[in-house]
């Protein structure tokens, strides 16, 4: 009798986490449907012309690539809507912004957990309630400052300072290097790393710099890419700033070239060609660095 109890509960605790697990699944395949399918009707409409795509909306043809579909949409905005050089721009300043962000806040946290210098933790206060100033609150004295930056440029004659910043990569850039956020986030990994490996390395010979660059940076790879795909969609998603400062479209990212674009088609199918290709490099970058940015949550979730 005592066995056959045992084997019913084990059998009935089985079968109840096999229902668990299968409700758990069910639950996060509807979510991934919701998050999912506005994505997948941008792409399939992205390939179909106006008309085509108003009378599948209240099907599930509007999510499968069927009827009157062509690249023709592609062809278009390729053809005169300037998205080459705006792809460019974008990518020249999202790159660059992600990888100085990452130097120079990376090394402003090494400072703050690794170092003990006197002022230290009033800096770390002053770091920490910049986390809680919008943006939007200071653009406009931003602007102001910008305006008044010259711009070096390079010549046969020698370096000279002329124009301003505006109209150009650098004020889309350098504005966004420094990140509170991101020094809160590397300072709190850089907390939890041994101090002994520091203090080994220090006998060793090791400068700080050394200690930076080849013990604590490789380390610290999940928080470089949790760091790196925030910064990413941060800098591609920018759209206040750019057309506050960057009138011309020799400089112009892909996001203001959106309101541009708009004013040159009707057609709802272009237009969602537009968002599918500009959308396209987000993916790429989450994906390449979802194992990392995975792990970053994960080790702080149990670091609690």
């Amino acid at each position: 009798m005592g066995l056959t109890a045992s084997t019913t509960n084990h059998t009935s605790r089985k079968t109840s986490k096999t229902v668990g697990a299968l409700l758990t699944y069910l639950v996060l395949l509807f979510f991934s449907f919701l998050f999912v399918f506005p994505v997948l009707f941008m792409v399939v409409s992205s390939f179909k012309d106006t008309p085509g795509i108003f009378s599948d909306l209240r099907s599930l043809r509007a999510f499968l690539p069927v009827g009157n579909v062509s690249l023709e949409n592609f062809q278009y905005i390729f053809e005169r809507g300037n998205i080459l050089l705006y792809f460019k721009n974008s990518l020249i300043v999202s790159g660059v912004t992600v990888v100085l962000s990452v130097l120079v806040n990376s090394m402003a946290a090494f400072a703050l957990a690794r170092l003990r210098w006197k002022g230290r933790g009033v800096l770390l206060g002053f770091v920490i309630s910049l986390m809680i100033v919008p943006f939007e609150a200071i653009a406009i004295p931003l602007l102001l400052l910008v305006s008044k930056f010259p711009a070096l440029q390079i010549g046969p004659d020698g370096i000279h300072l002329t124009g301003t910043w505006l109209n150009s990569y650098t004020v889309q850039i350098v504005p966004f290097i420094g990140s509170a956020f991101n020094i809160f986030l590397f300072y709190q990994f850089f907390l939890d790393i041994p101090r002994e490996l520091d203090e080994a390395a220090s006998i060793d010979g090791a400068t700080p710099w050394q200690i930076y660059w080849k013990i604590v940076m490789p380390i610290a790879r999940p928080v470089i890419a949790t760091c790196a795909i925030l910064g990413f969609l941060g800098m591609w998603n920018q759209y206040l700033w750019p057309i506050m400062t960057v009138q011309g479209a020799s400089a112009r990212p892909l996001q203001p070239g959106i309101q541009e674009f708009f004013g040159r088609t009707t057609q709802w199918g272009q237009v969602l060609a537009y968002t599918s290709l500009i959308t396209l490099p987000m993916l790429l970058v989450f994906l390449t660095f979802q194992k990392w940015f995975v792990k970053s949550v994960a080790t702080n979730g149990l670091k609690g």
